[in-house]
Parts: C-alpha cells; sequence; structure tokens
C-alpha cells in the first residue's frame, strides 16, 4: 500500500439505491477505477458491476482477495459501517465508509484505533465538509484568532421520520450538521436540549474556545425543498451567512464583502461538488495517491462527531447540560 498509485483501484461493498445514484458515478470522475462490486443481491451486485465495471461477488473477503484493491469503499447499512471498516483495515486495506461511521461513539473509536494501528486511512462520507459553501466557511473562520469567534447557528430541516433506529431525525439527518459543527468551530465544551417526540430538537452549545452556538432540526419540512440556512458571527462586524449548502455572503468590518449564488438547487443533489459527493472521494483518492492516513473527514474526525451526537441525545432525554468528553487515541 507504500507503492506509488496513479488510478487506484476500487472495490465497493453495497448497490443500494443512494450509492448507485450518488457514489458509483463518481469513481471515474475521480480517477479510480472499480475492480470490484459486492452485494449480498446478486442481482444488485451484477446491475452496478456491469454498469459501473469490475466483477459481482456476493462476499467481502472473497474479493478482496481476489481483487487486492487499492482501497474499499463501504456503502451500507450503519449497523455494520464498523465492523466492515475493521474487516478490510486488518487485511491491510484504506477504507471509505458512508456516514456514519458507527452506531456508537464507542465503535467509531474502536475503528480509529484500528485504523492508527495498521497505519491506513479510514475517512467517513460526511459530505457537507466538502461543499464549497463550508470549504469557504473553514477558510473564512481560521482567518481570524479564535478569542473573535461568537456564535454559529443551523436551522436544518427535514421532511417527516418515522424515528426507528438505526435511521432517525437525528442521527440519519441532523448528523451532517453535527458534524459540520466541530468541523468549524472546534471542539465543544458543553450541549443542552429540548426535543419535541424526537420529531424536533432546540440545541444550545459551549465551544472549547468559549464561542456559543444554537442548531435547530425538525422533520416537519421537505426534502424537495431544503431548510439549510447558517449564521456565523465574529467580532467588530465580520459574518458569514449560508443557504441551501451553497450560497453565501460574507461582510467584514460592516461592509459587504463577497457574495455567491451559483444557479443550482441542491436539494436533488445536482452536483458533485456544490453537494460534496464528487470532492469528498477526489479526497479518498488523492489519498490513496499520496499514501496518507488522514484526510478532512478521517475516522478520529468522525468519532468526534458521534461523541457529539451523543451528547445531544442524552442532553434531550435527560434535561440536563451534558459534558463534551472525547478520548483521545
Amino acid at each position: 500500500m507504500n507503492r506509488s498509485i496513479h488510478d487506484p483501484r476500487l472495490c465497493i461493498v453495497g448497490a443500494g439505491r443512494l450509492s448507485t445514484e450518488r457514489i458509483y458515478p463518481y469513481v471515474g470522475a475521480a480517477g479510480a477505477q472499480i475492480v470490484g462490486v459486492c452485494d449480498l443481491d446478486p442481482e444488485k451486485a451484477g446491475r452496478n458491476a456491469r454498469r459501473f465495471g469490475g466483477r459481482p461477488y456476493g462476499d467481502v473477503e472473497g474479493m478482496l482477495a481476489e481483487e487486492k484493491p487499492d482501497g474499499v469503499v463501504i456503502c451500507v447499512g450503519p449497523e455494520v459501517h464498523a465492523t466492515l471498516a475493521k474487516q478490510a483495515l486488518k487485511l491491510g486495506y484504506p477504507v471509505y465508509t458512508e456516514k456514519p461511521p458507527a452506531l456508537s461513539s464507542a465503535d467509531a473509536l474502536d475503528v480509529a484505533r484500528a485504523a492508527q494501528k495498521a497505519g491506513l486511512l479510514c475517512t467517513t462520507a460526511f459530505k457537507k465538509r466538502y461543499t464549497h459553501a463550508y470549504t469557504r466557511a473553514k477558510q473564512w473562520i481560521e482567518q481570524r484568532p479564535a478569542e473573535d469567534l461568537l456564535s454559529l447557528s443551523f436551522d436544518y430541516c427535514s421532511a417527516a421520520y418515522d424515528n426507528k433506529p438505526p435511521r432517525t431525525l437525528l442521527s440519519d439527518f441532523g448528523i451532517h450538521v453535527i458534524d459540520l459543527t466541530h468541523y468549524l468551530f472546534g471542539d465543544v465544551d458543553s450541549v443542552f436540549a429540548f426535543t419535541k417526540h424526537h420529531h424536533a430538537y432546540a440545541v444550545s452549545l459551549r465551544f472549547a474556545n468559549g464561542a456559543v452556538g444554537t442548531l435547530n432540526f425538525n422533520d416537519g419540512r421537505s426534502f424537495a425543498i431544503p431548510t439549510e440556512e447558517v449564521e456565523i458571527s465574529a467580532r467588530d462586524g465580520c459574518f458569514m451567512t449560508v443557504h441551501n449548502s451553497s450560497a453565501w455572503r460574507i461582510t467584514e468590518k460592516n461592509h459587504p464583502s463577497e457574495w455567491r449564488e451559483p444557479p443550482i438547487f441542491t436539494s436533488l443533489g445536482d452536483s458533485g461538488r456544490e453537494t460534496g459527493h464528487l470532492a469528498e472521494i477526489e479526497d479518498f483518492v488523492a489519498a490513496l495517491r499520496e499514501g496518507r492516513s488522514t484526510s478532512r473527514s478521517d475516522i478520529y474526525e468522525s468519532y468526534k462527531t458521534m461523541v457529539l451526537y451523543e451528547a445531544i441525545k442524552g442532553a434531550s432525554e435527560t434535561g440536563t447540560v451534558v459534558k463534551v468528553h472525547y478520548e483521545a487515541l
């Protein structure tokens, strides 16, 4: 795995609807080649192998032993992300998994430690880290001292969830913004939250740098017409707003300084760069080429996301302030 890799060869585990629409089509565009497709449903594996390349398989270990790829992409249900990731890492393969990385922070930390022990990359597909808008927001935030950051707020809403684990409003939908929260403003110190029957959440945050934040989630709206509004405030009349994960406005010292509004609508995922789907695969492919064991969304970052998710969930269920604690690798 330390050799120079020009066109990485990937095996993909899972051939369901989402991966077929948002993962497989971007692999070639990212500069990689699909050599194996594995799914418990042989019809799905065969279909995707015919459409996107590679040979179909019914078991993961058999596929990896036969193809010996440069990396493994895991796009199945979250209940097996951690198990399959550790299996691939133990066999010596870098891994990309769909979000969330595991069902619990403890399981995510186990994967992070397995990746560290193997010296291999394990990255999680938290696509919003890779969008143009949040890449720009991260750059803007990092231009100023942490003590100048004041607040971060998200309004992020979806259509109705039945909230049957593991697919709940908080774990399946809200997890994207939970991940962005510490990506943008750093580690969180403490959390308080209210919920209405797990269909709406009002969350208050205090960051380790002293800034504060609010998160509003509910499932009373629509997937087709998205609600994704972000406000970032710093000292001295400096602030940034993000709309629909693609448009933004920046004000510096009370004067408008930057504006962007692309002619797209991202709710249906019609751009791999605006939504992050292509950009996250490009990062994984680049890491394989460069021999990197870290990425913008590597497994330890994802572990922190799961810690914050559990803190929000716990605070909403107990009605108490929850201190956030991250374990070291």
